[in-house]
């Protein structure tokens, strides 16, 4: 997948693509029926995502606490694996944010990318204050020769799957439910970092990966999965302050089973399976090791009884 984060000066061959727009936070399923729509349009042209970074949230927001089920790399990770050929990736910035709708679609829909075919949501909004919607965007894509298809949200039978009711289900601790909106199990990715070494002299040594700008997830112990070198690895993981050695900063820690090599520097994705129990605070580090046993145990089985999928 060949990723631009400009529309301008594209060379010929990043241009005429059938479009998907949108935020694409989670890259859910919902997300995927405008892929297939953006193709099934236009099976001819390359397939291709128009996106944003930061998400326009984060720059209208910054004081918001972290939100994004997907950063940057997960994402363009979760559309190549979707077929996607092309990800515009354009910067938001104070100039894109006062980008009139009309400008938005003649200068960077049609001249920049010279779209052959674009496909959205029916909710999707764009431009200098949202100004710009599917209402709008119709009679402009035809003018300017693209094509449009606008795409109904995805539902069960508990509604429309969205990136909102997905961040709830994490956040309550259902990762299993976010897996079926999803497609794919919830991925957090990031650099494993130095920790502090206590789970180590207790027989559990971990990779610490800060959460970041992650959303972060119910606080507790889950059943994981990482690719590593390849190689499906499977570990039992905890989320949060780690209150018994009396941590300050959520972040995530996984102890990978039957696995010995140094992950220093190295990025992983670790991918949610299962909630086993909330973080708590134990009396004693033999304490804590003693339910780590028995965490590391269940994990086990809850990953042992399905097949899982490299994150």
């Amino acid at each position: 997948m060949k990723i631009y984060d400009d529309w301008r000066g594209l060379p010929p061959a990043a241009r005429n693509a059938s479009v998907a727009l949108g935020n694409f936070d989670g890259v859910h399923l919902g997300h995927a029926a405008v892929l297939r729509a953006a193709h099934a349009a236009r099976p001819d042209a390359l397939r291709a995502v128009l996106t944003f970074e930061p998400h326009p949230r984060e720059f209208f927001r910054p004081q918001d606490p972290p939100f994004r089920l997907t950063l940057a790399a997960e994402r363009a990770a979760a559309l190549e694996a979707l077929g996607v050929e092309i990800l515009y990736q354009l910067p938001f910035d104070a100039g894109l944010s006062y980008l009139s709708a009309e400008a938005f679609i003649a200068e960077i829909l049609h001249e920049g990318i010279g779209a052959a075919h674009l496909a959205c949501g029916a909710d999707f909004a764009f431009g200098h204050r949202r100004g710009g919607d599917v209402s709008l965007l119709a009679p402009r894509a035809e003018a300017h020769g693209m094509g449009l298809t606008i795409v109904p949200a995805v539902a069960d039978a508990q509604g429309p799957i969205s990136a909102s009711r997905i961040r709830r289900l994490l956040q309550d601790g259902y990762p299993e439910r976010a897996t079926a909106l999803l497609g794919r199990p919830h991925t957090i990715r990031g650099e494993v970092q130095h920790g502090d070494a206590r789970g180590r002299t207790i027989g559990f040594p971990t990779a610490n990966i800060p959460l970041g700008r992650h959303l972060e997830p119910g606080r507790g112990v889950y059943a994981v999965t990482s690719s590593i070198g390849g190689t499906l690895v499977k570990g039992v993981a905890n989320i949060g302050l780690r209150p018994t050695v009396g941590g300050t900063e959520a972040r995530l820690e996984v102890y990978f089973f039957d696995f010995a090599a140094d992950l220093y520097g190295q990025e992983l994705a670790i991918a949610l399976h299962h909630f086993i129990r909330e973080e708590r605070k134990f009396d004693s580090f033999e304490a804590l090791k003693v339910q780590i046993a028995a965490d590391a145990t269940q994990a086990r089985t809850l990953l042992d009884a399905a097949p899982s999928k490299k994150p």
